[in-house]
């Protein structure tokens, strides 16, 4: 469940995948957008400089009048030339009575004779409310297409999988024991399509398989039945109508008790078949205290055995009541079996969980095969091996969580009704 909860949705996914791309290319976008537009402005800037400057040379050279038009322009004589300086500068502006920025170009020129220091600025927050409302308006234009993009891009990415949703849903209704075939909405996409037939014919196979699985279980399980009941017949008209010696009796007996197990495996083995193949399909509200004290009661009879119920309310499970038996016999005659001889078994029964108390010399040597079929740890004790496999698998199909631990010599099974 931890991993499930950890997937996303096929449309978050794309989605998000949108968002995380063009959100990307938007930032990159607008900041190669800002330097061009930014180089693209000082060079103007730059052109407009130099061509005052080359207008205010020509002025000097051709009427000898020095333009004045502080801070915009200075133009003063000076005696030896310099260097050309172009930069960036603070200034008092008379006209806005404050300091402004801005871009400075010095150059030296000799005109007749003379020596010139041109000084020509421009104001740059001009050129930055220029850079800003470009990026700003690119911003607004830019955002404003990807959010149409987005919720055009979502709606059509909905529409172009609504087939496969709806398929989808079909398919987690889909059960083996129902007749109605599954219905699929057809698409126009090709793979969709092909999808659909596969889906169809693998349904129908695994149907087809289903059944003649199931028929084939039946009839080896009843089949069997017969001949071993015939069997068993004849072996209790041996015992009770010749005179046997104490060889032969045991040897009979020995027989017969091999033919219940048998019969005893041939049950299970239905059992954990039907259950494997959703057989059990009725819910009832089933009073587990009530259930557990009658099973007690038959079983303390039976094997002479003392077991001490402890519970303090009500534990209604919803779940067929049949298998709810067999998850209690199962659980108590396990118990009883690899008990330590003449101890107690203890069994504690609360609304979250069910756990049986057994003594034992020595913890189970292989706990990860305990509820696997045929696993048993000693081959000196008779059963089938199936009686745990089947309490996994009636946990399995309700979400309940079997365990098993050991400590201070007591065997602890733990059956965990919260999912």
């Amino acid at each position: 469940m931890g991993e499930q909860s950890k997937k996303i949705g096929l449309l978050h996914k794309t989605s998000k995948t949108f968002l995380s791309v063009s959100l990307v290319l938007m930032v990159i976008s607008t900041i190669v957008l800002f330097f061009y537009v930014r180089n693209l402005l000082q060079n103007e800037i730059e052109e407009e400089l130099r061509s005052t400057e080359a207008r205010i040379e020509s002025s000097i050279s051709n009427y000898s009048q020095m333009y004045q038009l502080p801070p915009m322009v200075e133009v003063t004589e000076v005696s030896t030339l310099g260097v050309e300086h172009l930069k960036d500068t603070l200034i008092f502006d008379p006209s806005q009575n404050e300091m402004e920025d801005f871009r400075e170009l010095i150059t030296y020129s000799k005109i007749n004779d003379h020596n010139y220091q041109i000084t020509v600025r421009t104001l740059i927050v001009e050129s930055e409310d220029i850079l800003i409302a470009v990026i700003v308006s690119y911003l607004i234009v830019i955002f404003s297409v990807f959010v149409f993009l987005f919720y055009l891009n979502k709606s059509r990415t909905q529409k172009l999988w609504s087939p496969f949703f709806k398929n989808l849903e079909q398919m987690k209704k889909f059960s083996l024991t129902s007749e109605i075939p599954i219905s699929l909405e057809d698409s126009t996409i090709l793979e969709f399509s092909e999808l659909n037939t596969e889906i169809t014919t693998l349904t129908d196979k695994v149907r087809s398989d289903y059944k003649n699985l199931k028929q084939f279980t039946e009839n080896v399980s009843h089949e069997l039945q017969t001949p071993l009941a015939i069997i068993q017949a004849k072996i209790d008209t041996i015992i009770n109508g010749e005179e046997l010696n104490e060889f032969q009796f045991e040897q009979l007996s020995s027989i017969q008790n091999d033919i219940q197990r048998l019969k005893q495996l041939n049950k299970r083995l239905g059992l954990l078949s039907k259950i494997e193949n959703y057989q059990f399909q009725n819910l009832t509200a089933c009073y587990l205290n009530a259930i557990l004290k009658h099973r007690i009661e038959n079983l303390a009879d039976l094997y002479s055995v003392t077991i001490i119920f402890k519970n303090n309310e009500d534990v209604i499970l919803m779940m067929d009541a049949y298998l709810a038996e067999v998850l209690c016999d199962n659980l108590l005659s396990n118990a009883i079996k690899h008990a330590t001889p003449k101890t107690p078994i203890t069994v504690v029964l609360d609304k979250n969980s069910l756990t049986l108390e057994n003594n034992g010399t020595k913890a189970i040597l292989k706990p990860e095969l305990l509820f696997q079929r045929f696993y048993k740890e000693s081959e000196h004790i008779k059963s089938t091996g199936l009686g745990l496999a089947i309490v996994k698998k009636i946990c399995d199909l309700y979400n309940f969580t079997p365990s098993y631990s050991y400590k201070n010599e007591t065997h602890f099974f733990t059956i965990s009704f919260v999912n």
